[in-house]
């Protein structure tokens, strides 16, 4: 999502955009628009064994060379990368062809792939000015721009939040990430089914869940007389954000830059297995602003969150306030930074705003 908000942002500039991503992102092409898009081989060394890796490391290789000669084909002037391993094959190579380059890291916890590669690029671009895990010799190249938004999440902070009345529709909105979350299909139905009956006559919901846990999901909903909509995927995440009185929801990057720009109350809980425990950053950076409440997995039980949603139900004031809060940690203009920051890495000649180069 931030790749495709500075996208959008470069475009809207005159700039030529092309991607470079794994197999697993050419499922977000229609995201890009009509931009070249490239899949490239990448892997990763966790988890693996001896051939495992040397299969991995050939891999990389492939991707570097590959990404070498699109670079050149397109003419690039700067490669912006995302984190994660798709983005190494990129970034080698643009090191190598001494390109300017820019890393952008969306979580609190610098990750791993962006450790390895920050002391190599040419300037580093924050969503969290405390950014953890970036050496004091690399933190003088950072500028902390946010986490870029889509436009359809930067146009809710333009609204008020409604909240809730004592009496009228509560709407939640249930997120799991890009795949789901197990979890939140075994407590937040059960929770729900432990509210008193006219809480359960108020409440709408809408729910991510996988569709091999999805019947038993509806199965609950309808024996309890909740009106709810499912889905293993929302394609309208904006829509549904700007619908939702409160999220309940993984504490993801993108996840969380959206929450705050929506200015939506949220209940997060961080996913346990995250690299170096990120998302418990991330939340945390939400929870201490008074913007959400931070929920370790193991305390995510069906009792604890009845309790909580009830409290909340009787007090909709305090979801208002949470709200505010939530726009006082956004960054709205994060594409309009990270896009500032990247067209100055630029020489001055190729600044032109009708400039046929690349940024890739």
């Amino acid at each position: 999502m931030p790749a495709q908000a500075l996208a959008a942002e470069l475009r809207r500039r005159g700039r030529r955009v092309a991607v470079m991503t794994d197999v697993r992102g050419e499922r977000f092409r229609a995201g890009f628009g009509d931009v070249p898009f490239a899949v490239l081989p990448a892997a990763t060394f966790a988890g693996r064994g001896p051939l495992a890796k040397l299969r991995a490391i050939a891999d990389i290789v492939r991707g570097i060379f590959r990404a070498r000669r699109l670079l050149k084909d397109w003419g690039a002037v700067s490669v912006v990368g995302f984190g994660g391993y798709p983005s190494l094959p990129p970034l080698v190579a643009a090191v190598t062809l001494r390109l300017p380059t820019c890393l952008h890291e969306q979580n609190a916890v610098l990750g791993r792939v962006n450790r390895v590669m920050a002391p190599r690029l040419t300037a580093l671009a924050l969503s969290f000015a405390a950014t953890r895990g970036l050496a004091d010799k690399d933190r003088a190249r950072a500028v902390c721009t946010g986490n870029p938004v889509r436009p359809e999440i930067v146009a809710i902070a333009a609204k008020p939040y409604a909240e809730p009345t004592e009496t009228g529709l509560f709407r939640l909105l249930v997120l799991g990430g890009s795949l789901g979350a197990k979890v939140m299909s075994e407590v937040v139905p059960a929770a729900l089914a432990l509210l008193p009956p006219a809480l359960k006559s108020r409440l709408q919901v809408t729910q991510q869940a996988r569709e091999d846990e999805a019947r038993a999901v509806a199965g609950i909903y309808e024996a309890e007389g909740i009106a709810a909509d499912l889905a293993p995927f929302f394609n309208d995440v904006p829509e549904r954000l700007d619908w939702a009185h409160l999220v309940i929801a993984r504490a993801g990057a993108s996840t969380v830059a959206e929450l705050a720009a929506a200015g939506r109350p949220s209940i997060l809980v961080p996913l346990p297995s995250a690299a170096d425990d990120h998302q418990t950053v991330n939340a945390a950076a939400l929870a201490e602003a008074g913007a959400a409440f931070a929920v370790p997995q193991p305390d995510f039980t069906p009792q604890d969150l009845a309790k909580r949603l009830q409290r909340l139900a009787m007090v909709p004031a305090r979801l208002a306030e949470a709200a505010q809060a939530a726009r006082g940690q956004a960054k709205v203009d994060a594409a309009a930074r990270l896009a500032d920051l990247v067209e100055s890495l630029k020489p001055h000649s190729m600044i032109s705003r009708h400039s046929e180069r690349v940024a890739a």
